[in-house]
């Protein structure tokens, strides 16, 4: 490498891409990109030059007519994920092979293809999904990721011209297991995406969510919902990067923490480029702290390199729970564990609503209030 490549970014735009996980030097936790992760809980999935563990199981239900999944060679799924960082590249150098998604042009369903993604142990391994969506369809596709896990994955996703999609993945692993993720948005000319990303299980779980835009047009929804209990350390990362005119994002992430050692990260950047006039893009991150001794980080950045933008901004905000809201439900006879529930289902709403399928959104709306109960017993 380089010793002009070695240099430190000062954008964005600037930071190293390498499929090569030796390009990337030792992760200490000093790095600006590592320094909110617990480093020695991801064990060999930062310290490894291959991960050998068995690969999870990829169980479709019963999918909608014009969506397949198969077992492909990593030839036949062109890469539009980069790695700029060490995990990334390691999942990209150690995957066997490619898990296809693939949706035929045009195709249209009210029904959501559900892919369950089973965790075949604790021993490190690594995974990669290539979601490839046809020009015009309009589709919903659910990933479920569940069982026991040390990984390593990447998770490609390209929209044709016109495609729409809405893409939910909940890691909902065993506690224990450990996830370093990658999710990245290609989007064709005129093209939305709506992403709905739900971290409830694991011991560490670090998501980086990317977009990158191929047409004009573009619409980017990246939403984002976690709970974090006691121990617990969730880390959501997006990078939206607009180089194309006239296209649009919006992120929005909210989550709730409770109980001794309870961590979440959420870091938004959005990098508006020279040649991107006519952005729209707006970010914001709410947190809501239930009890002490937990701990939320949260860090909006905007870098714009045009003054021709149709709109630009970001918001965070973390609080605790609001005693007052509490004190006027309880003052109308609604028992305190019922009043905190329903302060808690309302702050949720908005993002479980982005669902689009009933049973889905009643199941999370029931794992949240298990966690509630376990925190008032």
């Amino acid at each position: 490498m380089t010793t002009e490549a070695m240099a430190p970014p000062s954008t964005k735009s600037q930071v190293l891409r390498s499929f090569d996980v030796t390009d990337f030097p030792a992760v200490n936790g000093l790095e600006e990109e590592w320094r909110f992760t617990p480093i020695k809980r991801l064990g060999s999935l930062i310290t490894a030059t291959a991960l050998t563990g068995a690969a999870p199981g990829y169980a479709p239900g019963d999918l909608p007519a014009g969506i397949s999944v198969a077992q492909v060679d990593a030839g036949k799924a062109e890469p539009v994920l980069t790695p700029f960082d060490r995990i990334s590249a390691l999942a990209y150098g150690s995957a066997a092979g490619v898990t296809l998604i693939d949706v035929a042009p045009e195709t249209v369903s009210d029904t959501a293809a559900v892919i369950r993604v089973v965790g075949q142990g604790s021993e490190a391994a690594a995974a990669r999904t290539y979601v490839r969506v046809g020009n015009f369809a309009k589709v919903t596709i659910i990933l479920e990721q569940t069982g026991t896990a040390t990984l390593a994955d990447n998770v490609e996703v390209v929209l044709g011209d016109s495609a729409q999609l809405t893409f939910v993945t909940l890691a909902e692993w065993d506690a224990g297991s450990v996830q370093a993720q990658h999710v990245k948005f290609k989007i064709g000319k005129d093209s939305r995406v709506q992403h709905v990303q739900v971290a409830l299980g694991g011991d560490v779980v670090r998501q980086f969510t990317s977009v990158e835009y191929a047409g004009r047009g573009g619409d980017a929804e990246l939403w984002g919902l976690y709970f974090a209990d006691a121990g617990q350390h969730l880390e959501h990362r997006q990078l939206v990067d607009h180089s194309v005119p006239d296209c649009r994002s919006y992120v929005g992430y909210r989550g709730a923490l409770q109980g001794a050692s309870a961590h979440t990260v959420w870091v938004g950047d959005v990098l508006i480029r020279a040649a991107a006039t006519g952005t729209e893009t707006y970010e914001i991150n709410r947190n809501l702290v239930l009890t002490d001794g937990a701990r939320a980080d949260s860090v909006p950045n905007l870098e714009i390199e045009t003054g021709e933008v149709a709109g630009a901004g970001h918001a965070s905000a973390t609080g605790r729970f609001d005693d007052e809201q509490l004190f006027y439900l309880m003052a109308r006879g609604i028992p305190e564990f019922e009043a905190r529930k329903l302060v808690v289902r309302g702050f949720f709403a908005e993002l479980i609503n982005k669902i689009p399928v009933e049973e889905l959104r009643e199941r999370l709306g029931a794992a949240i209030e298990t966690r509630l109960a376990k925190a008032g017993s």
